[in-house]
């Protein structure tokens, strides 16, 4: 076992203070696994607590990938099907390319599909500040689906799609005949234990700001895989523990599969399923953040100094405020200093 950081609660603290300073949220949390020691701490008036809720915007795609990885898995789904397997009819391509999009170019942010589908935009301007992803329905995505043409032959370029990771947890959703939000807490948050963890309104989630100003609970409509996870620091820690440790969790499998690089991104990074890789002296850095209208997250771990971090605010990002720098800052230091 690897020595404890000294004074690792004080750390925690400065950075906090420094998030807060920089992103003038009204709570940020901090979660670490490190040295063995599992560590909380929690900055704001009031004081927000380590089981108070947080929405995690894309952060809830790594739950996507996970969940396809345990289909895969279980035999439910494989990785390389095409998305028309699980497509109704009407929600065909019309147009298909020479190579078939699969759940893999999805999972991969490599299918050519636009971040977001062509028809989103008419729906979310009403309320583009505050809830743009409320009114996207089942039918406006399957309109999108069966009329969007990749941008490029699937599997050969990343380009980041809110559109393919919806799109996905909806497909996996249909092979499973259930839907996606019930399909990710019976197959994904109840076997890690994540007791907390929900991907609809609660009372026990704080409230959102945008520029100092409250604003309403997030919705994702049709394309809630990409973003609907409400969680905990408790419970992230919890799903770092289980990417760290598979082997002691019933997803053993499915977490190993979505670590493994499985293709080139920008520089000398490249992504897992839906996770970010980058390789360090110290081992194999993955890490995701989200944002949405009202909160701003991160996660990330390194499973060769079993370092893990979660950062959780609850005000949206902007140029000049955005806590994921410092997050991320903080966690390069906790794993060189592990």
């Amino acid at each position: 076992m690897t020595p404890p950081i000294t004074d690792l609660p004080g750390r925690l603290d400065e950075s906090l203070h420094a998030i807060a300073s920089i992103t003038r949220a009204p709570a940020a949390v901090l979660g670490v696994i490190t040295g063995g020691q599992t560590t909380i701490a929690c900055h704001g008036n009031p004081t927000p607590a380590a089981n108070t809720l947080f929405e995690l915007g894309s952060i809830t795609k790594t739950f996507t990938a996970l969940l396809l990885a345990d289909m895969v898995t279980r035999g439910e789904v494989s990785y390389d099907d095409p998305i028309t397997a699980y497509l109704p009819p009407r929600a065909r391509p019309r147009r298909t390319p020479e190579t078939p999009v699969t759940l893999v170019h999805l999972a991969t942010h490599t299918a050519g599909y636009p971040c977001l589908p062509a028809n989103f935009y008419l729906r979310a301007l009403p309320a583009w500040a505050t809830n743009p992803y409320a009114r996207y329905r089942l039918d406006d995505l399957y309109w999108a689906t069966a009329r969007t043409r990749p941008r490029h032959c699937p599997g050969t370029h990343v380009h980041y799609s809110n559109f393919g990771v919806g799109l996905l947890g909806q497909l996996l959703a249909n092979a499973a005949n259930s839907d996606y939000p019930k399909l990710v807490l019976d197959r994904i948050c109840r076997p890690l234990g994540m007791t907390q963890t929900l991907t609809g309104p609660s009372p026990s989630c704080a409230t959102g700001h945008r520029r100092g100003q409250p604003v309403p609970t997030w919705e994702m409509g049709a394309l809630a895989a990409a973003g609907t996870v409400r969680s905990s620091a408790t419970d992230l820690l919890r799903y770092l523990h289980a990417h760290l440790h598979p082997q002691t969790v019933p997803l053993t499998l499915a977490l190993r599969a979505v670590q493994i690089p499985r293709v080139a991104a920008k520089g000398k990074d490249r992504i897992c399923l839906v996770w970010n890789h980058r390789r360090s002296r110290y081992g194999d850095v993955l890490f995701h953040s989200g944002a949405t209208r009202g909160f701003t997250a991160f996660v990330g771990f390194c499973p060769q100094t079993q370092t893990g971090l979660a950062a959780l605010t609850n005000s949206t990002p902007t140029y000049r405020h955005n806590m994921i720098p410092t997050a991320y800052a903080l966690f390069k230091t906790l794993i060189r200093e592990h």
